[in-house]
């Protein structure tokens, strides 16, 4: 098996491998374009989204600066999804969104990882585990996610969170590391942060 196959395998590869560096670099090449665009430019930007990305749903919006490790290649985005201001996707294996889910501003998102063995650290290896990420989720600012989580539809992750392990659908999660603060329930249909009132007529 080559370097360039173990990529989605879990397995151990060298990401300097001649066969995998010239096709990353074409894909930073197009990211440093969508960088470089200007606030105006809304049709280049996503035509150049739909370029980079492995999947790109209807009316997704990226706040520049986007970083990503393969620009976006392995990274699959439902509809509608919202990214603030310098999200980080080390998308060295797949990332999944879906629909509505929306990202504060520095939020990373983490598929590869390095071996604990110092002597396998020496050499570079490195190893890729993919991100699931659910339908309607919000993503607080400064959020860490790392390699191989998945997290469930609904979910709100704290600002500043460290999701090292799963984490359920329909819930508040928050610390480092991330755990389960309360589930979402009915007084969440009444307020919308702390005592400040849902207007009822907003709620379909």
């Amino acid at each position: 098996m080559t370097e360039r196959e173990k990529l989605h395998n879990e397995m151990l590869y060298l990401p300097d491998d001649p066969e995998i560096m010239p096709e990353q670099l074409c894909c930073l090449e197009k990211l440093y374009d969508f960088n470089a665009t200007r606030p105006t430019e809304l049709e280049k930007r996503d035509a150049l989204l739909r370029e980079m990305f492995a999947e790109l749903g209807e009316d997704c919006y990226i706040e520049p600066p986007l970083y990503a490790n393969w620009g976006g290649k392995h990274v699959h985005f439902g509809d509608r999804v919202y990214a603030n201001f310098h999200l980080t996707l080390v998308d060295d294996t797949h990332i999944y969104v879906g629909s509505n889910t929306m990202f504060a501003p520095n939020v990373t998102v983490a598929t590869a990882g390095h071996p604990i063995l110092p002597a396998l650290r020496a050499q570079a290896f490195q190893y890729n585990l993919p991100v699931h990420i659910g339908r309607n989720c919000w993503i607080g600012a400064g959020a860490v996610i790392l390699p191989g989580v998945t997290i469930g539809d609904n979910t709100v992750i704290g600002a500043g969170s460290v999701v090292t392990k799963d984490i359920p659908a329909n819930v508040v999660a928050v610390g480092n590391p991330c755990r389960v603060l309360r589930e979402i329930g009915e007084r969440d249909r009444k307020f919308y942060y702390r005592d400040k009132p849902i207007d009822p007529s907003l709620l379909k």
